[in-house]
């Protein structure tokens, strides 16, 4: 019999992952968590316990190896519902060794969707990327502009994710899939107790955070020569605990029947396009810290400008961005300030 408040989760100790088994947990689920560590880190699921005060279980199995996925299901009947985040997310990675990317983002995903279908488990969220539009021809990017050339062998990996999903669900499996395609999630948990985990970042976020805090000696801005109000590239920023408040709704959409389709896509964005340089504005604004940056040249394969159109997510799903880009902000700092405190504490010790 179906617990419909047990919900597996995979990629747990990740940086979307570790946010949305909070929001998950403030909602009443529980939790299980596969992270086989490889990108994730204890710390996410040490914070997520302080935040909540119950400990998550999670399974260190690479899901690329079934018998071993297979033996989390046999160990925890009665799953409801399924979070898939697990997948290598760097793009610069995926474009020097895509073999890795495919085998990995792609096995681990089939492998999964065969343990829900052995074990009767209809609800899965999928983890997507506003990447899979590629260059987008119109602004703000909605549900149903056309994917065109993936820009990155990690980007054709989230294509082909949803292509999978979308098979795997006809009507005649009763499988619900919800594919939710993220625009730039930044920030951290209000209590700073959960964050970004990155020795070596590729996001913008805490470039700048390690650069305030003296990680970093400066930063660099690829280009200030775009056809954009300032120059600089536009993007779509969107705080995480707004990411995973979406899982947590398009799992109790699922849930509770209200899906007229058996694969629906949201995208999840703020739908405001913000400049690198606003970013850094409104970042120097909520710190008091003033960046060392310099402009340097364009970078290959940036996208001049991509934002949401996010009604669907919030007409259907009743979901909503709350947070705004000083909130944004101001958590990812108060969040790279904890770290530098748990650092020096360990040094103490």
């Amino acid at each position: 019999m179906k617990d419909p408040k047990k919900i597996l989760v995979t990629g747990g100790a990740g940086y979307i992952g570790g946010h949305t088994i909070a929001d998950l947990m403030a909602n009443g689920f529980d939790i299980i968590s596969v992270d086989d560590l490889s990108r994730g880190s204890m710390r996410m699921l040490h914070g997520i316990e302080k935040i909540t005060g119950r400990k998550v279980k999670n399974y260190k199995v690479d899901l690329c190896n079934l018998e071993d996925t297979e033996a989390i299901f046999t160990e925890n009947p009665g799953i409801a519902g399924i979070i898939h985040f697990a997948a290598y997310k760097s793009v610069p990675e995926s474009v020097r060794e895509p073999l890795k990317y495919f085998r990995n983002n792609i096995n681990s995903l089939v492998n999964v969707l065969q343990c829900a279908r052995e074990n009767n488990i209809n609800h899965f969220v999928f983890s997507s990327s506003c990447s899979v539009y590629g260059n987008a021809e119109k602004l703000p990017v909605s549900e149903d502009a056309p994917q065109r050339e993936a820009e990155s062998p990690y980007a054709r990996t989230k294509q082909m994710g949803e292509n999978i999903c979308k098979d795997f669900s006809v009507p005649t499996r009763k499988f619900n899939v919800t594919l939710l395609r993220y625009f730039n999630p930044v920030g951290a948990h209000p209590s700073a107790m959960i964050g970004e985990l990155q020795l070596i970042p590729e996001n913008l976020v805490p470039v700048i955070t390690q650069t305030a805090i003296g990680k970093r000696k400066d930063m660099q801005i690829f280009g200030n020569d775009y056809p954009t109000r300032d120059g600089t590239c536009v993007r779509d920023y969107i705080h995480v605990m707004d990411i995973a408040n979406a899982h947590t709704k398009a799992l109790q959409y699922m849930i509770s029947e209200k899906n007229t389709e058996r694969c629906e896509v949201f995208n999840l964005g703020s739908g405001n396009g913000v400049t690198v340089l606003e970013l850094i504005n409104a970042f120097e604004k909520v710190s008091g810290q003033k960046l060392n940056y310099k402009v340097g040249a364009r970078r290959p394969g940036d996208v001049v400008e991509v934002y949401a159109n996010n009604d669907k997510a919030r007409k259907i799903l009743g979901w909503e961005a709350k947070y705004s880009l000083d909130e944004m902000m101001d958590t990812a700092w108060r969040w790279e300030l904890e770290m530098k405190k748990e650092m020096e504490a360990a040094k103490l010790n």
